[in-house]
């Protein structure tokens, strides 16, 4: 397909961009091109197909909702799809975790949670707490107090100047197998927090973090034990926790959340991407009852002062219930759990790799002499692992596989085998 088009693309330098690649359809995990070529999706097309690519049971619950109610005012209204989805993210969830504000995507769940950890402390009678912390090279989307959390992204250096609220960063102690320096990085990092709560805790209003795996920033893990004790601390500082789990939700880690393997729990979560299986733009903000409970009172001033015409929208909400049962009718994690053991055993053997690190359906490695997110080499090796029928979009140095649950340990296997060989060829 040519580059003429009127389209304004995401993240695209439009004067050196190569053609554009049209698609037609998807099935499964495939997506198929207008030229007749099948390509294998291994980035579940930007992190939020689940189950692959135009799924019946998903499909179905948008055509039948569609001919029900397509939209309605979410303020002063309710219907159906919108409570069983809340009622099941909650069930999934459990305490403390008690009630879903919806938006429209990963952004804006962040934007609501920030807004809601800065407000919580002034209805709380703490309007010293106006400060967020987060963590370098976290990513957590491009609205404006969502770029200020993730402004060492390397993303948004266009706008530094002009983010807002005050965001802290800490040091992110980034490991993978076998890491020799991950007792020192998780040592520096935790006394780099202790630090800021003895000089500012008080100021603090919340902690933002990618649980487990910072994405966009380059599949960058940390331990589960460095991030409970992180957890344990701030919590303990009065400072609320605010789970990004946009794109480690539902069943990426190899659990439906990133929270599931860990023995703490945040007071905030934001949820996008997976949410509706690939189908809707969607997103949830979920807080705890103490939370909520903080913006009930008789003065409009307490009140969370945010929405979207589209929050609630009945379509969205009916793909979400109809994505989030089918992780029980199709064992949508034991898929997974089979992806992990190929992921542990090809990884580390792929040529011209490094630094090697495997969670759930998530596999990431660096490639050796690689550079920058937009640097000729990265945007190559797109159009080089495309030539083999492969959707992979590397992130600068970073190589990494987040493929669709129903991609098949066997298929898998055969993927890593062209891989292989794109890789000889570089």
């Amino acid at each position: 397909m040519s580059i003429q088009s009127a389209v304004w693309r995401p993240y695209t330098q439009h004067k050196t961009m190569t053609d554009l690649v049209g698609i037609v359809s998807g099935r499964g995990p495939y997506l198929y091109t207008e030229d007749g070529r099948e390509i294998l999706d291994l980035v579940s097309s930007w992190w939020v197909n689940i189950h692959g690519h135009a799924h019946p049971k998903i499909a179905e619950a948008i055509a039948r909702q569609a001919s029900e109610l397509e939209h309605v005012i979410f303020a002063g209204f309710t219907h159906q799809p919108a409570e069983d989805l809340a009622n099941g993210l909650i069930e999934k969830m459990g305490p403390p975790l008690k009630h879903v504000f919806y938006s429209d995507n990963g952004s804006t769940a962040v934007e609501v949670a920030i807004k809601i950890a800065l407000q919580f402390a002034i209805n709380t009678g703490q309007p010293k707490r106006k400060t967020i912390v987060a963590f370098e090279g976290g990513f957590h989307g491009d609205t404006w107090a969502a770029m200020a959390a993730g402004a060492t992204s390397g993303f948004f250096d266009t706008y530094r100047k002009f983010l807002a609220p005050e965001i802290i960063h800490l040091p992110y102690p980034a490991t993978f197998e076998q890491d020799p320096d991950v007792v020192s990085k998780e040592a520096a990092a935790l006394q780099a927090l202790e630090q800021l709560l003895e000089q500012r805790g008080d100021e603090i209003a919340g902690l933002l973090i990618e649980p487990l795996i910072q994405g966009a920033g380059g599949m960058r893990f940390c331990s589960t034990g460095w991030l409970e004790k992180v957890v344990d601390r701030v919590q303990q500082a009065g400072v609320k926790v605010i789970f990004d789990e946009v794109m480690t939700g539902f069943g990426r880690t190899g659990t439906l959340f990133a929270m599931d393997n860990l023995n703490v729990r945040p007071d905030i979560v934001c949820l996008s991407k997976g949410i509706t299986g690939g189908f809707m733009p969607f997103s949830a903000t979920v807080a705890t009852g103490e939370i909520f409970d903080a913006f009930l009172g008789d003065s409009w001033g307490q009140a969370l002062s945010h929405g979207h015409s589209y929050a609630g929208n009945p379509i969205a909400c009916a793909a979400a219930v109809a994505s989030l049962q089918l992780f029980e009718t199709e064992n949508t994690l034991d898929k997974i759990a089979e992806q992990t053991k190929i992921h542990e055993e090809r990884l580390p053997q792929l040529s011209g790799t490094t630094n090697h690190r495997v969670r759930g359906g998530i596999a990431a490695c660096e490639l050796v002499g690689q550079t920058g997110y937009a640097s000729s080499k990265s945007v190559g090796l797109r159009g080089h692992f495309l030539d083999h029928g492969l959707l992979l979009r590397p992130l600068g140095d970073t190589l990494y596989l987040i493929p669709p649950a129903c991609v098949s340990g066997e298929l898998l296997s055969e993927a890593y085998d062209r891989l292989e060989i794109a890789l000889k060829e570089i």
